[in-house]
């Protein structure tokens, strides 16, 4: 999993940010609240699917490790109910141009799922993308809020099922880091820098930074200009209707240098957190026993599939916080995965039926680290009383939400490693006493991106 507009698209503050409050807390109980579910198919399946023996499907996504794997059983139980055989495509980064090889190559896959907003609109522009079916929009109907419905329609046509959602204002911590060092979670920016420097003086650097990965360091940039600037200015930034150069982004910046300029903060100092992808910068957090790379790392629920590969227990060796309040409220940005059928086939419509049905939801919801929007999804499904309350926290946002921003964005600018706002914020984290240099860098690339 990834990052991921209009006023639409970063969930409820009020909602979400119940949703945050929920997740601390469960922080302390770990374990499991509720039975699970076997780990496959529910006993009685609540969609029908039709038989489809021999047909052949391939299934793009930018998942990679236990995330591929995880949505693997969802795939193997599509094969067993249909007859059909499904085939993962590892994509790569930016998905459009993956795609756009692919098809033009003439191979496109059956189904892909994209995590931006501007990769949906791309697909549909280009006239990659299939409308969605009569029984996977029944689905969709039934189990989906009216604003999950729409972030999936272009023009008034419905191409996607949201099959993936996500908090990404969490600040997940290694409890036995914390407690030597006599460390509390923050609840403001103040307090988290505090926190810092007193985890870093313990001996332990405070901060997991994955500054190889772009996307996260959008995720920072984000989370701290949502809660300072304000949502008004966020959607106007989102839109590219003010400019990256206005005041409010120098602010943000200037926060975030407070961290980032530090290199006693970071697990490695600047050089080593460039080279820190995503799952590394996890696992660092949650391995060593009280003398870990870092005390936290940044990230949405998602993390909790990385943590699961190391021998930290969710709820107990690793707890979570919000994001800290930088002005008056505490941020909270949300992405998601849609899916959508790239072929006119009946495979591909029969698939997106499934992923828009409770009974794919549910079979990954109990492998961890996923959060569906699907309504339908039994709570009791997933593994955990963090991931539970995160997920009935989403449920009960509703229509009211917005999107991740540089998701929001074109591709070129918001969703492409080693170009646009990936680039100019890894060159930020390089040398974060530029802020107007990162600035003008950024303003450059949104006005040729966004063309204006």
């Amino acid at each position: 999993m990834r990052r991921h507009g209009t006023s639409r698209t970063t969930l409820t503050w009020t909602a979400l940010a119940a949703a945050a409050a929920l997740t601390l807390s469960a922080c302390g109980g770990g374990g499991t609240e509720e039975p699970q579910g076997p780990e496959g198919s529910t006993a009685v399946p609540r969609v029908q699917l039709p038989k489809l023996p021999g047909e052949k499907l391939e299934v793009a996504a930018v998942w990679t490790g236990p995330e591929q794997e995880n949505f693997t059983k969802v795939l193997k139980e599509f094969e067993k109910r249909t007859g059909a055989s499904v085939t993962f495509v590892p994509a790569q980064d930016p998905i459009v141009t993956f795609l756009g090889a692919k098809i033009a190559g003439g191979a496109p896959p059956d189904v892909a799922l994209l995590p931006q907003v501007g990769a949906l609109k791309a697909a549909v522009e280009n006239k990659w993308a299939q409308p969605l079916g009569p029984e996977a929009a029944a689905q969709l109907d039934a189990n989906y809020s009216n604003g999950w419905r729409t972030l999936g329609a272009v023009g008034g046509t419905q191409y996607g099922v949201y099959y993936k959602a996500a908090n990404k204002s969490l600040i997940w911590y290694n409890a036995k880091a914390f407690e030597a060092a006599g460390v509390k979670p923050p609840k403001t920016w103040k307090e988290l820098i505090t926190a810092a420097d007193t985890l870093s003086a313990s001996g332990t650097p405070a901060v997991s930074v994955a500054g190889a990965d772009g996307w996260t360091l959008t995720d920072w940039f984000e989370n701290i200009y949502l809660s300072q600037a304000g949502p008004e200015k966020y959607d106007q930034l989102a839109k590219h209707q003010i400019k990256w150069t206005d005041d409010s982004v120098k602010q943000a910046l200037t926060t975030l240098g407070e961290l980032f300029g530090r290199k006693d903060f970071l697990a490695g100092g600047p050089s080593g957190a460039l080279s820190t992808e995503f799952p590394k910068s996890v696992t660092q957090t949650f391995t060593g026993g009280d003398r870990p790379a870092a005390a936290m790392v940044f990230e949405g629920d998602f993390v909790a599939v990385n943590i699961a590969q190391t021998e930290a227990k969710v709820g107990e060796d690793a707890l979570v916080f919000p994001f800290p309040m930088v002005g008056e409220k505490a941020p909270v940005v949300s992405g998601g995965d849609v899916a959508v059928a790239l072929k006119p086939s009946k495979g591909a419509q029969a698939l997106l039926t499934f992923l828009a049905s409770p009974d794919a939801a549910e079979i990954h919801a109990r492998q961890g680290g996923f959060v569906s929007p699907n309504k339908a999804v039994d709570p009791g499904a997933y593994p955990n009383a963090i991931q539970r309350d995160i997920a009935k926290a989403l449920i009960a946002a509703g229509d009211d939400f917005r999107f991740d921003m540089s998701d929001q964005a074109p591709a070129a600018f918001g969703g492409t490693p080693g170009a646009g706002e990936w680039k100019a914020l890894q060159d930020f984290l390089a040398n974060p006493a530029d802020v107007a240099g990162t600035q003008a860098k950024l303003e450059a690339d949104a006005a040729k991106a966004y063309g204006n």
